[in-house]
């Protein structure tokens, strides 16, 4: 018999993913972006004015260089500048309590919440939030939590030229509208990474760019 392929975290991720698409099914605030190639919802208003700007206060206190993994920011492969919020701070514990909520999941698999500037010519380049488990980095990722499961990222401002999120192998790009959420399932139904999430920050042409994210993974995050 021909021996099965192991997906490392398939059951959590199917598991994750069946329960957050059922909940937000059942929103009515919650709009389905029409493709079959992901499971990709937008929420409107998600944020008010007033927190969003109080968000990019509170990045512009923390943003450094963007890495990722072994590349660092001088590879121009991500070149925004980004830092984790205070996960004790009360402000930020209410706006990721409520990205729980509207996903229903457990707090505990969910990483702190990270905020993301981008200035005129900062981009990041196509790239998938789920970790590929044949790279070194897994070893420590899946030890921190596991696969990622489900991203949250919420547009904190008007972009005046540029900057938006292109979906490569979905064929959109959501341009940035202040306060609504984009939350995708960065795994296919049956538990496996899709690469249909494939995405990219395009560049800023004119302007800035202020986005927050939270991921979640398949187990208590570490």
């Amino acid at each position: 018999m021909p021996k099965t392929e192991t997906i490392p975290d398939q059951d959590g991720l199917v598991r994750v993913g069946q329960s957050v698409r059922q909940r937000l099914k059942a929103d009515p605030g919650a709009y389905r972006v029409d493709t079959e190639k992901a499971e990709l919802f937008a929420i409107g208003d998600f944020l008010t004015g007033a927190e969003s700007e109080r968000l990019c206060l509170m990045i512009d206190q923390i943003a450094r260089p963007s890495s990722l993994h072994e590349l660092g920011y001088e590879s121009g492969f991500r070149t925004s500048y980004s830092g984790d919020l205070d996960p004790s701070d009360s402000f930020v514990k209410s706006i990721s309590r409520r990205i729980d909520d509207l996903l229903g999941l457990n707090p505990i698999i969910g990483e702190a919440i990270q905020g993301q500037r981008y200035l005129p010519g900062q981009q990041f380049k196509p790239h998938n939030d789920w970790f590929y488990t044949t790279e070194k980095y897994w070893n420590l990722e899946r030890k921190r939590g596991g696969q990622r499961s489900w991203t949250a990222m919420a547009y904190l401002n008007t972009v005046e030229e540029g900057g938006g999120t292109h979906f490569t192998e979905i064929g959109i790009n959501i341009q940035p509208k202040p306060g609504v959420l984009l939350v995708w399932n960065n795994a296919t139904p049956d538990g496996r990474p899709n690469e249909a999430t494939m995405h990219a920050g395009t560049p800023v042409v004119k302007g800035s760019k202020y986005v927050i994210t939270k991921w979640y993974r398949t187990r208590r995050w570490r």
